[in-house]
């Protein structure tokens, strides 16, 4: 198969295990969507793919880079395209999985950065969040704090010290693909992704986190990933570890519906309610749809 399988939803709904079962059936690689799984030791809050999950499938620009390095999305888009084409290459299925929508739909789409314009991926971010970095920067600024797109725009200019790039929104597609979105009720999501802040507890999330707050690093690979700096106010006594876990379940409860919103706006989408008792029955009906969208 030629095509590209594309993999996209909100966090928490089961798109890696997904993305395994597809690399099986379809003799797959799989390539990373996700801005923070770049790095390497950012694993739990990431969510990232273990190497048991794996399952021997090849992945792609996962632990690429140091936490202390600099990746924007114009350094994704060049390394997606090249896992694409080495895939393909060998006659296997491209599968891109994950939940940065612009990493993915700048690797996709017909999008042109220049090297010295680089757009940066601020998802994670809420909008006051956004506004509250710009009136550090210009505390005059009468950019409004719904205007997302000229907040985002003059963060940009600000950090990059380029042009802002100017209509760089496109729909055009650069390859074959078939987008496959997971989805479920609001209410089930939301438990989920609050019982996954628990599980991620127990699996070490709080010595990950303390190993970087000791470290002193604060790049963008250490502020963009929710899990991290939500939890440095309990290491330095300023709140309890039940205010910080409650901030990183909300956080991650917003980030699902900024990525619902994202998603419905910026690709066609196919969705799939996902059966959480029995996900079989969900892999058999994506791998049926794509089989017959392919003529697989």
């Amino acid at each position: 198969m030629n095509k590209i399988i594309v993999i996209v939803g909100p966090t928490g709904v089961g798109k890696t295990k997904l993305s395994i079962e597809l690399a099986k059936k379809f003799d797959g690689e799989i390539i990373n969507g996700d801005s923070t799984q770049v790095y390497r030791d950012l694993d739990i809050a990431t969510a990232k793919v273990t190497k048991k999950e794996k399952e021997n499938i090849r992945h792609h620009l996962l632990d690429i880079k140091d936490i202390t390095e600099d990746y924007t999305v114009y350094d994704y888009q060049k390394d997606g395209r090249k896992a694409i084409e080495d895939i393909l290459a060998i006659n296997k299925t491209p599968i891109i999985v994950g939940g940065t929508g612009l990493y993915i739909k700048a690797l996709l789409y017909d999008y042109n950065f220049k090297e010295g314009n680089i757009k940066n991926d601020y998802s994670t971010f809420s909008n006051e969040e956004l506004y509250k970095k710009i009136l550090e920067i210009n505390p005059d600024t009468n950019i409004h704090i719904n205007n997302r797109k000229k907040l985002e725009r003059f963060l940009d200019y600000y950090y990059n010290t380029g042009e802002i790039i100017e209509n760089n929104k496109t729909d055009k597609l650069l390859y074959e693909c078939i987008f496959i979105g997971l989805t479920t009720s609001r209410e089930v999501l939301y438990e989920r992704i609050n019982k996954r802040v628990d599980v991620m507890v127990n699996d070490g999330l709080l010595e990950e986190a303390k190993k970087i707050y000791d470290s002193n690093i604060r790049t963008k690979a250490i502020t963009t990933p929710i899990g991290y700096k939500e939890l440095f106010p309990y290491f330095e006594e300023e709140k309890t570890l039940e205010e910080c876990l409650e901030d990183i379940k909300q956080k991650s409860r917003k980030y699902a519906k900024r990525q619902y919103t994202w998603f419905n706006n910026q690709m066609s989408i196919n969705w799939f309610d996902v059966n959480f008792e029995e996900f079989n029955e969900t892999v058999n009906q994506i791998y049926e749809f794509i089989k017959k969208s392919v003529n697989y």
